[in-house]
């Protein structure tokens, strides 16, 4: 299981450590410290200009994150400008943190895991609890020394799911997590409680998938997410996920089934995890596929 980095002398070993998660103390005291860099992911880009964590760099999961025409993520080469403008080197220790419970965080920290980026966590409790703990916060953009990065193909295989794949999965009757709104799931409700409709047809879930709502896997008063005592019992021993069986999460477009993605292999090393980024605005408009109510 993942451990939260509470000690300013531990290491930057991150993925061997398993320290995905930082406390608020933590990332304070180093707020100074050279390897690392802040990136601040928001579903509304202009928190960040507003105030945001010194030294925080902006990255914008529309314009930044997606292909501008295909519906799709960046490029190999689109990725190493993206790092290199952000003064992000191959070997900086990446800190995500956003709004919404991290909703926008944990997707920006899934697409630099297509990329293979190694040393990366979550600001665990995002914007809300740093705020909300009035920690120090300005409007200044940093601007940092333009550097080199080398980045690697983009990996979609380990971590990510297309609808081909949820048809196979579906089909060996594999597990998967809709992650949202018992509403949606249900089909009485085709977005999310006071958000727009974003073009699904059809309302309801993919067949044989478990409803585990995003935010049952957070503190709802400061957005941190719950032990891994309180999330074993809810995914493993409450919906009874297999922790070596391959599972796939979903929601409308991606962003809460990243964050339950997060929950399940970095919090609870849980070995083959896959987001389904299509999700709901995809699987809701195909012709022929099964729907469930």
């Amino acid at each position: 299981m993942y451990s939260v980095v509470t000690n300013i002398s531990q290491t930057y070993q991150i993925r061997k450590m398993k320290n995905a998660l930082v406390t608020t103390d933590w990332l304070q005291a180093n707020l100074k410290n050279p390897e690392i860099r802040i990136v601040e992911s928001n579903e509304d880009p202009l928190l960040y200009f507003d105030k945001h964590i010194e030294g925080a760099v902006h990255i914008d999961w529309t314009s930044d994150l997606n292909d501008p025409l295909r519906r799709d993520y960046l490029n190999r080469e689109e990725f190493a400008k993206l790092c290199s403008q952000k003064g992000i080197t191959n070997e900086t220790h990446v800190i995500f943190y956003g709004d919404k419970n991290n909703w926008w965080a944990a997707y920006a920290f899934w697409v630099f895991e297509l990329f293979g980026h190694k040393k990366m966590s979550l600001l665990d409790g995002g914007r809300l609890k740093w705020t909300t703990e009035n920690r120090p916060m300005n409007d200044v953009i940093p601007e940092y020394e333009y550097t080199t990065y080398t980045a690697q193909e983009r990996d979609d295989v380990r971590n990510r799911a297309f609808r081909d794949d949820v048809l196979k999965h579906l089909n060996q009757k594999g597990a998967m997590v809709d992650v949202r709104s018992p509403e949606e799931f249900s089909g009485e409700r085709l977005h999310i409680p006071g958000y727009p409709n974003e073009g699904a047809l059809r309302g309801g879930h993919i067949p044989g998938a478990q409803n585990i709502p995003w935010a049952t896997a957070a503190n709802p008063e400061n957005g941190t997410f719950k032990s891994p005592e309180e999330l074993e019992l809810i995914y493993a021993k409450d919906k009874q996920l297999d922790r070596n069986s391959e599972i796939i999460t979903y929601c409308r477009i991606g962003e809460r089934s990243a964050h339950t993605w997060f929950v399940l292999k970095y919090i609870l090393d849980y070995k083959n995890v896959r987001n389904y980024d299509g999700s709901w605005t995809e699987w809701g408009n195909l012709v022929g596929v099964p729907v469930e109510k």
